[in-house]
Formats: structure tokens, C-alpha cells, sequence
């Protein structure tokens, strides 16, 4: 794996998201119910333009829509989760989770199908993906690997 890019905070992440899918048209963001799902939303925001999805755990058929409300980026009605790119999420790879990568990297196929140029974009937190060689079983194309620093602070 090559660094292509760095950043720092919520605005790397944000930022280095946004040019990965400059092309796409739509996107479907793949997670886990809670956990992910914010994190959807958050990446979400930058590309709030586009068509967005999101498909909770591996379950195609219950994806919905994720778009801007007044109350920000929201989940709304059913839809259909074929796209262009499609983004998991590192939720997905936590060994209490209980999926396998040959199941996530099935579902991509699923979402991408018919699509020449389709783009497989991971988004995890301390190398989430790489500790459970997710990267071994799916073809990505880009990983946005964050690192968390937590200080709390008694004042």
C-alpha cells in the first residue's frame, strides 16, 4: 500500500474523502446499525450532492436513502443500494461484529454490479481493516485509515 494523501482530524478524513469521489454518482456506505451509521452521515455531509445510501450490516435489501434534512444528514425511505462506489465502513470488520470479509466483499460485488469502473473505498479507524486482513479478501481501492488520540481533561 502506497500513502497517497494525510491529514489530521475530522477535516482530513473529510477532505480526502470528498476528492476520492469527485466522479462518483452515487455512493452506498456500508455499516454497522449505530456505530457506523454517524459516520455515514458525517462523510456523508461533504458529498451531500450526490446520491447516498446506506445499507445496514450486509443486508441488501434493507438499504435507505441518506440525504440533508433540517436536522442534518438522516436515513429516510428504502432504496436501492446499486452504485458506482461503495464505501465500507470499519465497523464491519470488528471481530464482535461477526462479519467476514468474503461475505462484505459478496455484497460489494452486489452493489457494484454492471458497473466497469467501480470504486471500493474503506473507511476505518486503527487500521481496522488491515489488523483483519480485509485488504487480502477485497480489491479496494483506497482506505482512509484514521488514528484516535484521546485526552480527557479534568478542569
Amino acid at each position: 500500500m502506497n500513502v497517497i494523501n494525510t491529514g489530521q482530524g475530522v477535516g482530513g478524513i473529510l477532505n480526502n474523502f470528498r476528492g476520492l469521489v469527485k466522479d462518483s454518482e452515487k455512493i452506498t456506505f456500508v455499516g454497522t446499525p449505530g456505530f457506523c451509521t454517524p459516520f455515514a452521515e458525517l462523510i456523508g455531509f461533504v458529498v451531500r450532492n450526490k446520491q447516498l445510501a446506506f445499507v445496514p450490516n450486509l443486508d441488501f435489501e434493507s438499504a435507505r436513502t441518506l440525504s440533508m434534512t433540517k436536522q442534518g444528514m438522516q436515513l429516510g425511505d428504502s432504496t436501492d443500494p446499486s452504485a458506482d462506489t461503495v464505501v465500507l465502513l470499519g465497523g464491519l470488520a470488528m471481530p464482535k461484529i461477526g462479519v467476514k470479509a468474503e461475505e462484505a466483499n459478496g455484497l460489494v460485488g452486489k452493489v457494484l454490479e454492471g458497473k466497469e469502473n467501480g470504486k471500493i473505498i474503506g473507511v476505518c479507524f486503527q487500521s481496522m481493516f488491515m489488523q483483519q486482513k480485509w485488504e487480502e479478501v477485497i480489491s479496494f481501492d483506497y482506505i482512509i485509515n484514521a488514528d484516535l488520540n484521546i485526552k480527557v481533561m479534568e478542569v
